[in-house]
């Protein structure tokens, strides 16, 4: 299994040393963008890493916050697009209709890239009910790393938050992940 990190605006900085993939946060709803997209872009490029960006989703206006995301989000082959399905901070969430309908317009958004869902073990057992996770699923899960609790296929397992969110991919190799992320 591959090692790698998701960040957000809450890391100033992070080592890319031993990893091979990092997601970013870059946006959320249709107003905020992750202010430190730009270098934390860079340094997961810079440091060899498979790159992601995620998008938080609010429930209502699907299209537009797809819209926004893939506006903001870079660009290069071989990226991975992800979206952050799970309670927002005003303890709402979008449907699965929405969850599903924000996935397939990503996709249809930017073709030639892989979009995956990121969820929690209860969302993805208790609150989805449709089991679409676009290209593959991300799962949050804190136990030992590439063991999550759920009978699904998953691609990547987030195993702990402790000092910040680790990963595990099921990928032989980081070529493998990139060769699955690259059409």
């Amino acid at each position: 299994m591959l090692r790698g990190i998701d960040v957000s605006s809450y890391q100033s900085t992070f080592d890319t040393d031993g990893l091979s993939f990092v997601f970013i946060k870059a946006t959320e709803g249709r107003s905020y963008v992750n202010p430190r997209l730009t270098a934390q872009t860079k340094r997961a490029r810079d440091g060899g890493c498979v790159v992601g960006f995620y998008h938080f989703l609010w429930p209502g206006n699907l299209t537009a916050q797809a819209e926004y995301f893939v506006s903001k989000a870079p660009e290069k082959t071989g990226d991975l697009l992800a979206v952050d399905w799970e309670t927002t901070g005003e303890g709402t969430r979008a449907s699965n209709a929405e969850k599903d309908r924000f996935i397939r317009e990503v996709k249809r958004l930017r073709p030639h890239h892989k979009v995956m869902l990121y969820t929690n073990r209860d969302f993805w057992l208790n609150v989805d009910t449709t089991s679409y996770a676009g290209d593959g699923l991300w799962i949050a899960d804190y136990v030992t790393a590439g063991k999550p609790r759920i009978k699904a296929d998953w691609t990547i397992h987030q195993y702990t938050d402790r000092p910040l969110d680790k990963n595990v991919a099921d990928f032989g190799s980081k070529d493998a992940l990139h060769e699955w992320a690259t059409p």
